[in-house]
């Protein structure tokens, strides 16, 4: 086969071409994909060996080989979602779910890692080593490999189902967030908007089909999305119009076609079968199992210290803004704005005065700075040097103080309602690790996704961040830098792979508050 007509998707390793790849590669690629790697863990189960050599550098490169395909287009389902792209993503889902399951729940390999923990070689092998034999024994058992019969296969229909009810549950939020517009075309329907809000809100109108709109004289268009929501709650006067967009906001896929609420309640319901299937009693003690929180109680008992110790101080607070907007009759639709007012008349602040000290370029140079000062690693822009998703997508490398190059990522800022999921996230695109590359021992270099949704450039001007989103991108930049730092050589301990959910959090905490 030519490298000219071989898919994208099969490549394996290395960058993703984004510019090369296709939703109609992803049904063929998968299944071929799936088909390869079916044949090579059956071998693997055949001649597996409780060893480091003969047992997890094996199944890594089975499990690398499939997470670099899938992660590719669940990381476009996120960023680059269309209905093509879904129609495809349902298609091999149920296929990609069933091989994972028969990962999980082999015996041999299963076996294989009990006598690895027990056996001589376990003394040599690295915390780090240890650590990744640990964990898969623990995620076996978590994901039914003591399971048998009966119990086994409701159990894999239970993972099936849920898998599928996730990606319908993300995709209605998606539908949800793009069906509803409020198109504006009175001066007092705006009235009190910034002119940041406006020019978005008339830029929106134009990409509508509104080619002659204007932020001075509308038409408006206002959205679901972050950018265009929080500045309308927050500024505008018309309470009425406030009220429906709040309503429409927390009812995003709560109705109708893509009512989210069968999706909850199902969820729900096989969460429990499964916690009960694998001798637990709630799935939240399934969930914790992974976390450094001991049991449920801890975690209930944590967050009643914090509401004790909140809850008097949020009634005054709640209190002095009832009377400083005068009225008993405070809905929530009416917080956000009246907070916005008290903050003006108490300190004479307007988050929006802020925004012209931080374009996203000047704050990208202070990030940059700050972790050259904390980490002594210089960031510089590496766009070109890999395919993007989107014209906006920003390419940077990393390095350390000797001048070599350690780490790359991808930086997507701005919000696409039309296509993207709404929120911020950090994801791993490559990971660190040791492996052979033609007979040498070689350490391939992290990648990592950096997510935003931030306000987006308007009228040619550089995008003009609110503090909050300033914050937003320092906490993803945390996860990225303890992805990228990381010295760790054996990929399944590097970076944030094998951290406890509940302390991923600490670096990018830790970022933000340098803000």
């Amino acid at each position: 086969m030519t490298s000219t007509t071989i898919n994208p998707l099969l490549i394996g390793k290395g960058l993703p071409p984004f510019d090369k790849i296709k939703a109609e590669q992803v049904v063929p690629g998968i299944t071929a994909l799936l088909a390869d790697l079916e044949t090579r863990f059956s071998d693997l189960e055949a001649r597996v060996t409780p060893s480091w050599d003969g047992l997890v550098e094996p199944l890594r490169a089975i499990e690398e080989r499939l997470s670099w395909s899938w992660g590719i287009i669940g990381h476009l389902m996120s960023v680059q979602n269309s209905p093509e792209l879904r129609q495809a993503y349902e298609t091999v889902q149920p296929q990609l779910v069933q091989f994972v399951n028969r990962i999980n729940q082999s015996q041999p390999i299963y076996e294989a890692y009990k006598a690895l923990q027990g056996g001589d070689e376990w003394q040599n092998l690295e915390p780090a080593q240890q650590r990744i034999v640990e964990s898969a024994i623990r995620d076996a058992e978590l994901s039914g490999v003591g399971l048998a019969g009966e119990k086994k296969e409701r159990f894999n229909q239970i993972q099936l189902e849920l898998a599928e009810l996730g990606t319908k549950f993300s995709n209605n939020v998606l539908d949800g967030t793009k069906a509803f517009q409020l198109k504006l075309t009175q001066p007092e329907e705006i009235d009190g908007l910034p002119p940041s809000a406006l020019s978005l809100a008339a830029q929106t109108a134009r990409s509508q089909g509104e080619e002659n709109a204007t932020p001075e004289n509308g038409p408006w268009i206002i959205t679901l999305d972050y950018p265009s929501y929080i500045p309308f709650m927050k500024y505008a006067t018309n309470r009425e119009l406030r009220e429906k967009l709040y309503k429409a906001f927390i009812s995003r896929a709560s109705s109708g076609e893509l009512d989210n609420n069968p999706q909850i309640d199902r969820i729900l319901k096989l969460r429990q079968e499964k916690a009960r299937l694998l001798g637990y009693s709630t799935f939240a003690e399934v969930s914790l199992a992974k976390k450094m929180a001991p049991d449920v109680a801890a975690v209930e008992k944590l967050l009643e210290e914090l509401r004790e110790v909140s809850y008097t101080a949020a009634k005054k607070e709640l209190e002095e803004l009832k009377a400083f907007a005068k009225t008993d009759d405070l809905k929530h639709w009416d917080t956000a704005f009246w907070s916005e007012k008290q903050k003006e008349a108490k300190f004479a602040f307007n988050a929006e005065e802020l925004r012209p000290y931080f374009p996203l370029p000047q704050v990208l140079a202070g990030l940059f700075d700050l972790a050259k000062r904390i980490f002594g690693v210089t960031i510089t822009a590496a766009d070109g040097q890999a395919p993007i998703w989107h014209e906006d997508v920003r390419y940077f490398q990393i390095a350390d103080e000797n001048n070599q190059v350690i780490a790359h990522f991808y930086l997507d800022p701005y919000s696409r309602p039309a296509e993207k999921r709404g929120g911020a996230w950090m994801n791993d695109c490559i990971n660190r690790g040791k492996i052979l590359e033609d007979g040498k021992l070689a350490t391939r270099l992290p990648v990592a996704y950096l997510v935003c949704n931030q306000t987006p450039p308007v009228d040619n001007q550089p995008s003009l961040m609110t503090f909050m989103e300033v914050t937003t991108l320092f906490h993803e930049f945390g996860h990225g830098l303890q992805h990228m730092l990381t010295t760790v050589d054996y990929s399944g301990a590097a970076g944030i792979n094998n951290v406890e959910w509940d302390a991923v959090e600490l670096p990018s905490q830790f970022m933000e508050n340098w803000c």
